[in-house]
């Protein structure tokens, strides 16, 4: 009787808050509130909203285990702890799919998955959680850390809202990490930065703000989904230390440079930095990115030429580089490409195509200063921008800082020899240092196999994709996942 008293009490306090939130952000959009009869701007509405979000999101359950409940082993009965609390977390689950989180039996709640321990053979614990499409509303909470065997954390498009557990940074085995497609805000989570087995990360489509780590891009990921997010910073300089083979930033407020360091991605496949306010050149060696089969940089303010060694990029299908201020002529190597598919060269202020470009199969030329072209730019537009002065793409700085040479001095002639000195009292030179063997080279581990994210991934049989399976009593799949084919969370909708 007392458990249900206390969990009644809980969801009616969070029914509460949550009614006061949505009145809150249906006021906003009138663009005023008045508080004490003093009107609030809408960015004093924000904050507000902000700081309850925050606050929320940062409280934990409390959960009261029942005595008679009986448990395989310790780690199911933190499981149970954990989801319990976030049942009381959420406030709308229209689909039922927590209906059957009740009892000790965890491993057959919908979208619970078990496995056995990898450090224990002859236990079973929870290796994942797959809530996706399940358009529920709530937040996460702390408890949510008890889950130490995580390996694959899937809730996109939900409305989940809040920020991301500090508790989180307990996850060790987690592999795979979707949050995309929600209500999430605050600063980038960086609690992700501390999961060592991380390599699918996906945020995209929340409202996560401000700067991005630039760690995030020096750690061993796969794959990076950020965009449609409102992330405002400069792209780091150690982009290039990045081994993924996808990473996509659309739809924030990046600027600055491209960095040159871009070209050292040897793994990259797939590229997509639109709709930014990125304004600087292309990097001039982007050819050597021999493996990347889409590469996307269209509505930003990229200035310059196309680098002739665009045409090294022998894998590309699909290639962007629409509604920029680019310039010059199209080089006939990147139209001779032998996987082009799609060439997208509109709304920027080229002035001369190889014919070689007309004959693709889909290509964009509208919008330039071409000759000849039909639905081109008007002859005024075109003289305004091309008498300008030529871009000089160097002094856009994009490149690595390196310590400056020191200068060559010539050196003073010798000193006229001195008088010899007195005798000296004898002593013996110091003992030689003892010798330290140089450390080994570090491990480099082989990278990972390229993989496509053009397309939803193929179905795989040991992970589940919403709406989710009738629960199994076992979940025999690898824990942490294989890398290697693909990931098992399939997208929110298409960034285009």
């Amino acid at each position: 009787m007392m458990k249900n008293t206390t969990t009644t009490t809980t969801t009616h306090s969070l029914l509460s808050f949550f009614i006061f939130f949505f009145s809150v952000a249906t006021i906003s959009h009138s663009f005023s509130v008045s508080f004490s009869n003093a009107p609030l701007s809408v960015n004093e509405v924000r904050f507000i909203q902000r700081r309850q979000l925050l606050e929320f999101a940062d409280r934990g359950e409390n959960v009261t285990v029942d005595p008679s409940l009986v448990f395989e082993n310790p780690r199911l009965r933190s499981a149970y702890i954990a989801l319990q609390a976030w049942k009381q977390a959420i406030l709308s689950d229209p689909n039922n799919i927590t209906l059957n989180w009740i009892g000790s039996n965890v491993c057959s709640y919908t979208g619970v998955f078990c496995s056995r321990a990898l450090d224990n053979r002859r236990i079973r614990t929870v290796a994942g959680i797959d809530l996706n499409h399940g358009d529920i509303a709530g937040y996460l909470p702390l408890e949510l850390g008890l889950l130490t065997d995580l390996a694959l954390f899937h809730v996109n498009s939900n409305r989940f809202c809040g920020t991301v557990p500090r508790t989180f940074n307990q996850l060790k085995l987690l592999f795979e990490l979707d949050l995309s497609n929600n209500r999430f805000a605050g600063k980038f989570p960086t609690v992700v930065l501390q999961l060592p087995s991380l390599k699918f990360l996906d945020l995209r489509f929340n409202e996560f703000e401000g700067t991005v780590p630039k760690e995030l891009f020096s750690k061993d990921l796969d794959a990076i989904f950020i965009n449609h997010n409102r992330f405002r910073f400069e792209l780091p300089e150690n982009l290039g230390d990045s081994p993924v083979s996808v990473i996509v930033i659309a739809n924030n407020h990046f600027h600055g440079c491209v960095p040159t360091s871009l070209v050292e991605m040897k793994n990259l496949n797939e590229i997509i930095l639109m709709n930014n306010h990125l304004n600087s050149c292309l990097p001039a060696d982007i050819g050597r990115l021999k493996n990347v089969t889409v590469f996307d940089v269209s509505f930003n303010e990229l200035v310059g030429p196309l680098p002739e060694s665009v045409g090294g990029l022998v894998e590309v299908e699909q290639l962007n580089v629409a509604h920029n201020l680019l310039s010059g002529k199209i080089p006939a190597s990147i139209c001779q490409l032998p996987k082009l598919e799609n060439f997208t060269y509109s709304y920027n202020f080229f002035t001369g195509e190889a014919p070689v470009c007309l004959r693709l199969s889909e290509f964009d030329d509208r919008r330039n200063c071409l000759p000849g072209r039909p639905a081109q730019r008007s002859s005024r537009q075109c003289s305004a921008f091309l008498s300008r002065p030529p871009v000089d793409c160097e002094s856009f700085s994009c490149g690595r800082s390196v310590s400056p040479s020191p200068p060559i001095v010539a050196l003073p002639p010798p000193p006229p020899p001195s008088p010899p000195l007195p005798p000296q009292i004898y002593s013996p030179p110091p003992s030689p240092p003892v010798y330290s063997p140089p450390p080994s080279p570090p491990y480099s581990p082989p990278p990972p196999p390229t993989v496509h994210y053009s397309s939803p991934p193929p179905p795989q049989p040991v992970h589940h994709s919403s709406p989710p399976p009738p629960p199994s009593p076992e979940y025999e799949g690898p824990l942490p996942p294989v890398i290697g084919v693909s990931y098992a969370s399939p997208p929110p909708p298409p960034f285009y």
